[in-house]
């Protein structure tokens, strides 16, 4: 396992990591990390520097596969939205497995202005060659969250500490229109919960990146 610091994320190693990876057909790059770690920021940034470099490829968030509101609160679990429980664990890990072998595959985006996710959303076109998928529970040591790893060319985990998790949680709230001491109530009441449970259950990554 390498470490390094996210400032280098994009470093000329890793980058020709994910570019010279082994074997044929189109490779699957997981970045993981507890909510608000900067998941999507890297995978935003290495997506470009592979299409910069030739490639094409593509990120493909996992949060499209929240259950939705009405269905969360049919079984008492709105409070814990974000938690493994409360996505379609099995529908995510069948996508996966269309990635790794099919060629145009469509996914559910995550409108999180709307708070509901939206099908067939996004598209991976057949000529993409690298996927890079973000989400917190992509190494995560539960069933059946665990049976994603080996579906994984290179996995990253991004290492945040647990203030700034908890800072720009408390941000993100309120840009959606909670009051400040919402806002931490929420953060600490459920995106930390889902944080250290992460944490508690995390696997092996090819390269981690600490803050």
């Amino acid at each position: 396992m390498t470490t390094a610091k996210p400032f280098d994320a994009i470093s000329p190693d890793l980058l020709e990591k994910l570019c010279n990876l082994r074997g044929t057909g189109r490779k699957l790059i997981a970045v993981a990390g507890a909510p608000a770690s900067g998941k999507s920021v890297l995978g935003a940034a290495l997506r470009d520097a592979l299409v910069s470099n030739g490639l094409r490829a593509e990120l493909v968030p996992m949060d499209g596969f929240h259950l939705d509101n009405r269905l969360l609160d049919a079984r008492g679990l709105r409070a814990r939205k974000g938690a493994p429980e409360t996505f379609d664990a099995t529908g995510f890990l069948t996508l996966v497995r269309r990635l790794r072998s099919e060629g145009e595959v469509v996914y559910p985006l995550f409108d999180r202005a709307h708070d509901l996710s939206i099908a067939a959303a996004g598209v991976v076109s057949p000529d993409c060659d690298r996927v890079i998928i973000e989400g917190n529970y992509l190494l995560f040591d539960e069933k059946p969250w665990s049976d994603l790893v080996s579906h994984w060319d290179f996995s990253i985990w991004l290492d945040t500490a647990e203030e700034t998790i908890l800072q720009r949680c408390i941000a993100r709230w309120i840009a959606h229109g909670h009051d400040p001491e919402a806002a931490r109530t929420r953060a600490e009441a459920n995106d930390l919960r889902n944080a250290r449970r992460i944490l508690a259950a995390r696997l092996p990554a090819d390269m981690t990146l600490s803050e």
